[in-house]
């Protein structure tokens, strides 16, 4: 599969997370004093830290931040959401405001957040705006998303914002979204990648009703019919997805590029994963899965992905808001396996003396 040539660079510094700290990671967990597999999904967590820092213990994550991406959809203008487009704009304003429940969930993890508008239909005030590429995309149901000039733009941006990142010391990113329409594309997105029916991949989104889901997803089923049988990860993203995934997985590769591990959110950035793997299957080593949506797109994305959730509370609200949830457990899990004391250490006598 031919990787888009803007990325082609990007995709070359792609490796492995590092073997030896994870087998070390591995070892101290097998020295700490609790039974073997005792404290769950924390001790895989600790050692998939140590992987993507590259040192054992790791060290907990001190600058993290939250890359929110936003952009309108076209396709809202047919009625897939419970919310009008005009929301997009207001809360991105919201988030400008520090008043957004992403912002609270930031403050309270000792996160912060950074607004990016890659296609808003209006400019917001305090966004930034240096990477949009449409006011808007088109609308999926009769025209491609985004032309081949607004994807490569929004490639582009992703990576040059996770550079920014990484160069000012960002060493977790989490991707946020905001964007009325949103989960209808993600469903077209991972219905096509994946081969499967638009009922399977198509949710309540911003909590439609049963009347308004089953025209949801006859809107999926026929955005679907445009997409060729043998399109290439892009194409599909050009053709049903939007400005804000495009850029998402420039992020997510970018990430990937520069070492720098990634906390995935709901279903939009799992959408952007999985088209990113996609591109680049071992990108995914540097991502880890926070939570669950209940949005039926995002398990689909993170079963052909190979990612378990950390948590699952059922959030449907996105804007890395359940990736956040997630982080204190993440944070613990490093703390554990740098602070317990080992069977030795401690004098306590382990199962096997």
């Amino acid at each position: 599969m031919p990787v888009p040539d803007v990325l082609v660079d990007v995709v070359e510094r792609i490796g492995p997370v590092d073997g030896h700290a994870r087998a070390a990671a591995a070892e101290r967990q097998s020295r700490l004093t609790k039974p073997a597999g005792a404290l769950g999904r924390l001790e895989d967590v600790s050692i998939w830290a140590a992987g993507v820092q590259g040192r054992c213990p790791p060290e907990p994550f001190r600058r993290v931040r939250v890359v929110l991406v936003a952009a309108d959809h076209g396709v809202a203008a047919a009625g897939v959401s419970a919310y009008p487009s005009d929301v997009t704009a207001q809360m991105v304003a919201n988030f400008v405001a520090g008043g957004a429940a992403v912002n609270v969930f930031a403050r309270s993890t000792g996160a912060s957040v950074r607004i990016v508008d890659a296609g808003v239909r209006v400019d917001v005030p305090g966004a930034d705006a240096r990477w949009k590429v449409c006011e808007g995309s088109a609308s999926i149901l009769d025209s491609d998303a985004l032309t081949a000039q607004q994807l490569r733009d929004a490639l582009v941006g992703g990576v040059a914002i996770v550079d920014e990142e990484v160069d000012a010391g960002a060493d977790l990113v989490v991707p946020g979204d905001m964007g009325i329409g949103s989960t209808t594309v993600c469903a077209a997105v991972v219905a096509a990648l994946l081969g499967v029916p638009a009922s399977a991949t198509t949710g309540r989104g911003t909590g439609v009703d049963d009347v308004a889901l089953q025209h949801k997803t006859g809107v999926v089923e026929s955005a679907l019919r445009r997409v060729p049988s043998d399109a290439t990860p892009e194409q599909v993203l050009a053709t049903v997805g939007g400005a804000d995934l495009a850029v998402m997985v420039g992020v997510l590769l970018g990430a990937a590029g520069r070492r720098t591990p990634v906390l995935l959110d709901g279903v939009v950035s799992c959408t952007a994963a999985l088209l990113a793997a996609r591109i680049a299957p071992d990108a995914a080593h540097w991502w880890l899965a926070g939570h669950r949506s209940t949005e039926p797109a995002q398990r689909l994305a993170l079963e052909a992905l190979g990612l378990r959730p950390l948590v699952d509370l059922g959030l449907r609200l996105g804007e890395g808001t359940g990736a956040l949830v997630a982080l204190p457990a993440v944070q613990m899990s490093i703390a554990a396996l740098g602070e317990m004391a080992t069977f030795d250490e401690a004098g306590v006598s382990d199962r096997g003396d």
